[in-house]
């Protein structure tokens, strides 16, 4: 894409060296947030045609994956030229999680896993797990060093809120554990479990957990809408990196601003219709190729409006896109679409996708009873539906 906008800011690119995961040098130092339904590999690999980073697939359930559930690993699939092949795992039970992550390594191809102790929806908080595990510290501790052991010497990194609501803030003993415990990097959504995806990110926590972890890289995420942001966040914080989720939403041309950004330019882009109807003609197309073509029309779907948000195309056009039954229909209706509409310059940095929340975080009977105890949380803990 390259209909941009020199975007005036007074936040110069950072003169770092690149990121370290493990063996991975990572430059720009951006990470795509795995999002369930979202970061299939047709969409990763659109991403990573904008520009450089680490792109992280959809979680994936440590159980699904050790007892050889189907959905598990048709989710768990790589594209034939992903480098580092990058997944997200689930699980609360250490000697199950240990078992996935080695399976993940030695029979999948992983070069990258990440630990998601971020999530906070209901199903996974209701069994303790998510962004609830931390609070059980000698619990968590168990299940990153069991990944860690069974990843052998692929990095394995963790994702984390930064606690379960304002009166259970857990990160700050978290990331240190994780630190203890071997892994290469870890990342924090700067936000509660209880905020759910509501408010505003709290960037001052992403700076608390860098000054207490110290030798490992330390991400941050939150609220990154333009690449701008992704420059301020590592200006205020001192955090290594930025870990993209919604903003990308309908956005893949997000990872070449970042590039961009990082080497010292300063764009945020705003491509008028006709480049906006490349990328989801693109997009559309990868997913037909990698899930058929019901499946994938049926997938793209839901990006619709995640594309044409902020373009003033009329409520009509955008049904009729998503009515599309077949590829060939989708691209006759995206050629309806006049391509010199402009997105109005307020629209550039609106934030996309779901912002639901706050919300009561449902967390199982005696949870809070023993924060040190390190019995596992049951196999209903790790039983879910993979892709969150």
């Amino acid at each position: 894409m390259s209909d941009v906008l020199e975007t005036p800011t007074a936040v110069t690119a950072p003169a770092r060296a690149p990121l370290h995961i493990g063996p991975h040098e990572v430059w720009p130092p951006v990470v795509l947030a795995p999002m369930a339904g979202v970061t299939n590999a047709p969409f990763r690999a659109l991403c990573r045609s904008q520009g450089a980073g680490i792109y992280v697939s959809e979680m994936v359930a440590a159980r699904g994956l050790v007892e050889g559930h189907e959905k598990t690993h048709h989710l768990a699939r790589f594209g034939p030229d992903e480098s580092p092949r990058s997944i997200q795992l689930y699980g609360t039970d250490p000697a199950i999680l240990g078992q996935a992550v080695s399976k993940l390594v030695n029979e999948l191809g992983a070069e990258h896993v990440d630990l998601n102790f971020g999530c906070p929806v209901r199903k996974i908080t209701r069994h303790g797990g998510g962004s609830a595990l931390p609070w059980r510290r000698r619990l968590f501790q168990d299940v990153v060093r069991a990944a860690v052991a069974g990843a052998g010497d692929v990095p394995v990194t963790v994702k984390l809120r930064m606690g379960i609501d304002d009166d259970h803030l857990t990160y700050l003993d978290a990331g240190p554990i994780a630190e203890a415990e071997g892994v290469a990097a870890v990342a924090l959504h700067a936000r509660t479990a209880y905020q759910a995806y509501s408010g505003v990110a709290d960037w001052t926590a992403i700076t608390r957990l860098k000054e207490a972890v110290t030798s490992i890289p330390v991400l941050g995420n939150g609220d990154i809408w333009v690449a701008a942001d992704a420059l301020r966040m590592v200006a205020e914080t001192g955090c290594d990196g930025v870990v993209v989720g919604r903003g990308c939403l309908g956005r893949p041309w997000l990872f070449g601003d970042l590039a961009a950004a990082f080497d010292g330019r300063h764009v945020d882009s705003a491509p008028p219709v006709g480049k906006v109807v490349e990328a989801m003609r693109d997009h559309a197309r990868r997913l037909v190729e990698w899930h058929g073509e019901t499946v994938g029309v049926r997938d793209l779907r839901k990006h619709v409006g995640w594309y044409l948000q902020g373009y003033p195309v009329g409520p009509a056009a955008r049904r009729r896109l998503v009515e599309a039954d077949s590829l060939e229909q989708f691209e006759e209706r995206l050629d309806e679409l006049d391509p010199a509409v402009e997105l109005p310059v307020e629209s550039i940095g609106l934030p996309r996708g779901h912002q639901h929340g706050p919300k009561p975080i449902t967390v199982p009977q005696d949870f809070w009873r023993d924060r040190d105890d390190p019995t596992p949380l049951g196999v209903a803990a790790d039983a879910f539906s993979s892709g969150g």
